[in-house]
């Protein structure tokens, strides 16, 4: 069967995730190990202990859920002898889930990787004041609609599409202003609910701009080597192997839309029969099933669910 291994962004986190990893697996506790030393600061305690407050903060939530796959993918290595090479023919990740699908397939080193993502995560939050920024889930429009509605609801401010994920499921980004214009707007087109998302900055839009030229200067000096196997970029929803073209869709996506949709049909489209959410959460596995009911589906997060996944290999 043709796998594709996806990796879980932002809001996926909560308090106590890794913990029965790193209690039952070696391999886990050294990425951990590995990830609070990179970082210098106890991140694992953080994960494991919470206050929940602490790991939602950007900074802390990106490279954490960046860690916890990295265990999950470092545990199938050492308990299956399974390599995302050889287990999966495309690895993808949600917005900060490409970093850890680029870990997962080798692109980067785990210590760059925790750096770099801590760099984005203070980025991303510092590029707008609080407040002055909002994202909402639009529910039951298409997307052609929704980028319609972004227009009309913009005028002289910022509103964008910010992740396509899945049909029905679109969510904008923007001046808070523009964006609760934005819900309103969509529910007179029809939109069965407009809802403002509890983050903490509007991602993935114009107003990321001081992020992307941040995170310019990070990635000029960050190592990457070709992926194994190719990692389906958030910005083109294609296959990207090149260490150069990787470079720049990590600073374009900060301002870009997700488009996670056509990622998932591209990898489907390409032969992928099931997609496998690695790390915490199951937010990638619900979407892959509505986007196609006939992709199978399966998260590995915990102990059991890894002895599951290495019975079905």
């Amino acid at each position: 069967m043709s796998r594709a291994f996806v990796f879980p962004g932002q809001g996926s986190q909560e308090v106590g995730m890794g913990r029965e990893l790193a209690d039952a697996f070696a391999a886990a506790r050294l990425v951990f190990e590995e990830v609070d030393d990179a970082l210098e600061q106890k991140l694992s305690k953080i994960m494991f202990d919470g206050p929940g407050e602490e790991l939602t903060l950007t900074e802390n939530a990106q490279p954490a859920l960046m860690a916890v796959s990295t265990a999950v993918v470092r545990v199938l290595e050492a308990e299956g002898n399974v390599t995302v090479s050889d287990a999966a023919a495309f690895v993808a990740g949600h917005s900060l889930g490409e970093y850890s699908a680029l870990a997962a397939a080798g692109a980067l080193a785990l210590a760059d990787t925790a750096r770099l993502l801590k760099t984005r995560g203070q980025a991303m939050q510092a590029a707008v004041p609080v407040g002055q920024g909002a994202m909402a889930a639009i529910l039951g429009l298409e997307l052609a609609a929704v980028e319609e509605v972004a227009v009309a609801a913009a005028e002289d401010q910022v509103c964008d599409v910010a992740n396509d994920n899945s049909e029905g499921q679109i969510v904008v980004s923007g001046d808070t202003t523009a964006v609760e214009r934005a819900v309103e707007i969509a529910k007179d087109k029809g939109a069965k609910r407009g809802i403002l998302l509890p983050v903490s900055a509007p991602f993935h839009c114009q107003l990321m701009d001081p992020a992307a030229d941040i995170m310019t200067h990070a990635l000029a000096s960050a190592e990457i080597v070709p992926p194994k196997p190719p990692v389906v970029t958030n910005v083109t929803a294609q296959p990207v192997s090149d260490p150069d073209d990787i470079r720049s869709m990590l600073i374009e996506q900060i301002t870009q839309t997700v488009r996670w949709r056509e990622s998932v049909l591209t990898m489907r489209d390409l032969g992928v029969e099931e997609i496998c959410e690695i790390g915490a959460g199951k937010v990638l596995g619900g979407l892959a099933r509505r986007i196609d009911r006939d992709l199978g589906a399966q998260s590995v997060a915990t102990p059991a669910d890894v002895e599951t996944f290495l019975a079905s290999l």
